[in-house]
């Protein structure tokens, strides 16, 4: 609606995983280079955790594309709140696809799980599965089936384990983990991201307005952006919810270049209870 009005060639502050709006913020690249490690040396697991809208979704679609081809067969599983036997079947419906729904009990999804992982080991394959919000798995009792599952196949397996599982959630994850040592042994990389650094986040706004061909000075005024790291406080999404409704409101009145007013009137709004 408003891309017309600022000569952008799409909406650059979209909460979506688009590689191409991908920043490589320190602690981000980090965190990558780390879970890259882990998931291609075919350690047994690895953890991502850090607050509410820092990014962790985008930084494993990144990851992802990272992974060399015998690595890229990764499953991601979303919904933690299950019971262990629904939670053990829906992760052999996620992992073996081809046979989706032919797991009623524990003991066969358990069967459907090992067969997909020998026929993963003799494809000379490594496959990891990604487990969103992570901080839900103590509340339903499945830290334990968790590590459980990493000994499957593991005496068959060329490396550590038959497959890599990768936590990620909000930052209590960690001391959940540490809670079950036993766990906590497995991993072998523990990733806290954190918020953007003040210039992390001027270069932020400015890479997704080059992505979008355009330019932050062109349409942001200087205390602009600045209001926008000090409200934002480093948090990707913040910055994009900011940025996507200053542009907006921009727009409708027919603005030059986004007023640190806007940005102050946007952040009150967003703020303000319903």
């Amino acid at each position: 609606m408003y891309t017309q009005h600022w000569k952008l060639s799409c909406r650059p502050f979209e909460n979506r995983c688009d590689a191409a709006f991908y920043y490589p913020a320190e602690l981000h690249q980090a965190a990558v280079l780390k879970l890259h490690y882990t998931i291609e040396n075919r350690r047994a697991a690895g953890l991502l955790c850090g607050p509410t809208g820092v990014g962790k979704t985008f930084l494993i679609q990144a990851l992802r594309k990272q992974l060399s081809l015998p690595f890229q067969a990764v499953t991601n599983l979303v919904f933690p709140a299950l019971d262990q036997t629904q939670w053990l079947c829906y992760f052999a419906d996620a992992v073996d696809a081809a046979h989706s729904g032919n797991s009623t009990t524990t003991a066969t999804a358990l069967s459907r799980f090992e067969k997909a992982l020998l026929s993963s080991i003799d494809a000379k394959t490594h496959p990891t599965v990604i487990v969103d919000e992570a901080h839900l798995l103590e509340q339903y009792d499945l830290l334990e089936p968790l590590r459980l599952m990493l000994n499957v196949a593991a005496d068959r397996a060329p490396g550590e384990a038959a497959w890599t599982l990768v936590l990620v959630g909000q930052e209590i994850t960690m001391a959940q983990v540490e809670r079950y040592q036993a766990l906590d042994e497995r991993l072998a990389v523990k990733c806290l991201v954190g918020r953007m650094k003040p210039e992390e986040t001027l270069s932020y706004i400015q890479h997704r307005l080059r992505v979008a061909h355009g330019d932050a000075s062109q349409i942001f005024e200087p205390a602009a952006l600045e209001a926008i790291e000090c409200l934002s406080q480093g948090l990707p999404r913040r910055i994009n919810r900011l940025c996507d409704l200053a542009l907006m409101i921009g727009y409708a009145e027919e603005m030059h270049r986004v007023s640190a007013e806007v940005i102050d009137s946007v952040h009150a709004d967003l703020a303000a209870p319903l």
